[in-house]
């Protein structure tokens, strides 16, 4: 039996131990290590772990009914006002207002958007919500059309659009708050990993370092272990069993959720009949393909000779959605820099006045295919301060590549500020509108930490670099170098028009936070 401390029964409780608190963010390449016990995971039973999942729905439900009847009022008070007059207001849109927050919620169970696969994590739940709208006005429309139903069409064009928008945002803000709850500590479901050394150490990381899904890994089962003799461990992970104990190991330590390598001891037999000695137990089966960077819009399972085959598309570095991302780059920081031109004068004033050189600071910076640029920035640092980088070396604060320093002797006082909220890159759009940069992509290097590129990172000069990216959204100077490939490389493997919004959305919120910012 794998030793009991009270720290593991908090966390199997859903409460965040003192250790967790202090520990959140702060977790490298397998540091944090759990204790655990078969009688403790026995007796707390699944079913008290997952009961939050069926308060979770539940609450969306009601909030879904309440923003529908929100909707209705507002849509109705909008075209006939406070009080109105018998033939101010047809019947039909009466029992249209008053329906409408029974035919929201059906709406919602048509399109499957409270199942629980949907919701957590993804933008899945989102795309269906949207979905049911834009399906539930198309479908008004065409009854009210056929049967020649008198339905107010400012009541249709107001109320409909405003359910969903409505229902997308308190679903949004009900995401995040279960997100905050997870890194705390709360609400995970136990998991265990099944493959070899390596590929248990990289999940187990990934699942570590990505908090707000969800998963607690509570150990492994390889290749060479068995329950009897289980006990040793790994990357602060214990060894509950080997491949073939993974459904005994499931029933003892009552998991949720199996997360399989690949692995050739596991191949389509062995799967499948793991997959249907599961179907006894309460836990779910995860797959990990062997291509992990790879994202959804390039992965599909297609037919092959009557077999389900994974296809993986071809990135896209030209053609139609290359001309679309340029267009909207060069669009988007036009409008930003007219938008942005006072407190573009303000802040070059203010660098101009507080310490002796020019505004603007040239750093050469390679970018597509390998081509030198000039990035353009406010300058924060003393005049000279590039030629004092070899003298500082030792004092890094960067991963193995970038040099960086939290406490620089050269950065000042207005430098300080500039950095801490990413206004030194707002030059950075003159290179966005001249072409050689874009809004979003990889961090752009200069030519020392380039030639230092393995094969991998070399995958990054196949498309321009960007004012932000993943990098900028995912801890930016805090990550190690081996970090900053992986999502550099996943950025350039999976890139689209969606994509780059949503790393502009999070740009905000990670910009105002400053983390990592020096």
């Amino acid at each position: 039996m794998i030793e009991q401390s009270d720290e593991a029964i908090r966390h199997l409780d859903g409460q965040p131990s003192s250790r967790t608190r202090s520990n959140v963010g702060r977790r490298s390449a397998g540091a944090r290590r759990w204790s655990f016990s078969v009688s403790r995971l026995r007796g707390e039973g699944t079913a008290a772990r997952r009961a939050w999942r069926a308060t979770y729905v539940q609450r969306i439900v009601v909030t879904d009914a309440a923003v529908a009847i929100t909707a209705a009022m507002v849509g109705f008070l909008a075209n006939f006002g406070p009080v109105p007059g018998a033939e101010q207001a047809p019947s039909s849109s009466f029992w249209m207002a008053a329906l409408l927050p029974v035919v929201w919620v059906l709406a919602m169970l048509l399109v499957r958007s409270y199942e629980q696969r949907f919701l957590w994590v993804g933008a899945e739940e989102f795309r269906r919500v949207f979905s049911a709208g834009v399906f539930l006005l198309a479908a008004v429309g065409t009854v009210s059309w056929a049967f020649r139903l008198e339905l107010a069409r400012g009541f249709v064009v107001i109320a409909l659009p405003l359910v969903t928008v409505l229902t997308l945002a308190h679903r949004l803000a009900q995401r995040r708050w279960l997100h905050r709850q997870r890194i705390q500590g709360r609400f995970l479901q136990t998991a265990i990993i099944v493959g070899h050394r390596n590929g248990v150490m990289a999940l187990h990381e990934q699942i570590d370092r990505e908090a707000y899904h969800g998963y607690r890994v509570i150990g492994a089962c390889m290749p060479g272990g068995h329950v009897a003799d289980s006990g040793g461990s790994f990357d602060g992970l214990p060894v509950l069993g080997g491949l073939d104990d993974v459904v005994e190991v499931v029933r003892r330590y009552e998991v949720d959720t199996v997360a399989v390598l690949p692995s050739p001891e596991l191949d389509g037999p062995a799967l499948r009949r793991l997959g249907w000695d599961l179907e006894t137990t309460d836990a779910e089966l995860l797959l990990a393909p062997a291509v992990t960077d790879v994202a959804g819009p390039r992965v599909q399972i297609r037919p092959v000779s009557g077999l389900p085959l994974l296809h993986m598309e071809r990135p896209e570095f030209t053609g139609v959605r290359r001309f679309a991302k340029n267009l909207f780059d060069r669009s988007a920081a036009a409008i930003g820099i007219v938008a942005l031109l006072p407190v573009i004068v303000l802040l070059a004033l203010a660098v101009k006045v507080t310490s002796r050189g020019p505004v603007f600071f040239r750093h050469e910076r390679i970018g597509r295919d390998g081509q030198p640029f000039h990035v353009l920035k406010f300058r924060s640092m003393v005049q000279g301060a590039d030629r004092q980088v070899d003298s500082l070396l030792d004092m890094s604060d960067g991963n193995a590549v970038q040099f960086k320093m939290k406490s620089d002797p050269r950065v000042t006082t207005v430098g300080q500020v500039l950095r801490r909220f990413s206004l030194d890159e707002l030059p950075q759009l003159f290179n966005v509108l001249g072409g050689s940069m874009s809004l979003v992509g990889p961090r752009p290097h200069v030519t020392r930490e380039v030639e230092q590129y393995g094969f991998d990172m070399r995958r990054r000069l196949l498309v321009k670099p960007g004012i932000t990216g993943l990098w900028q959204v995912s801890g930016r100077s805090n990550l190690s170098w081996d970090d900053s490939v992986r999502i550099d490389v996943r950025y350039v493997e999976n890139w689209s028009l969606a994509f780059d919004l949503m790393i502009l959305w999070k740009t905000v919120g990670a910009v105002f936070r400053g983390s990592g910012a020096y």
